[in-house]
């Protein structure tokens, strides 16, 4: 009902930024599609590969979006896709992102 909520996640993360580590997609349950989270001020960073399906800890604001085919499209790049599939992307998402102010990535 809100827009926007500060809130700490216990998730799964599914993949991270390949290029720098800038954001990650978590795991939000059965019901519900993938979560991305970016950090504030891009003031840390991720590992770029080796977390996927560990445990993380996140906190921040958790917000209502709508990311443009072109920001689709950069993630979907970031992600390693090849060109079939990101130029696949023609329409806008709505989502819930999340910038995070801390994060903690179990060993």
């Amino acid at each position: 009902e809100k827009d926007s909520v500060h809130a700490k996640v216990n998730t799964k993360i599914i993949e991270t930024c390949t290029k720098k580590g800038c954001w990650m997609t978590v795991d939000m349950g059965d019901a519900q599609p993938p979560m991305r989270v970016r950090f504030l001020d891009y003031g840390f960073f991720v590992p770029t590969e080796g977390v996927e399906g560990r445990n993380t800890v996140f906190e921040g604001i958790a917000y209502r979006d709508t990311l443009s085919v072109e920001a689709l499209q950069h993630y979907a790049y970031d992600a390693g896709k090849d060109s079939t599939e990101i130029l696949a992307i023609t329409k806008p998402e709505a989502v819930v992102s999340f910038t995070a102010t801390g994060v903690i990535i179990e060993e």
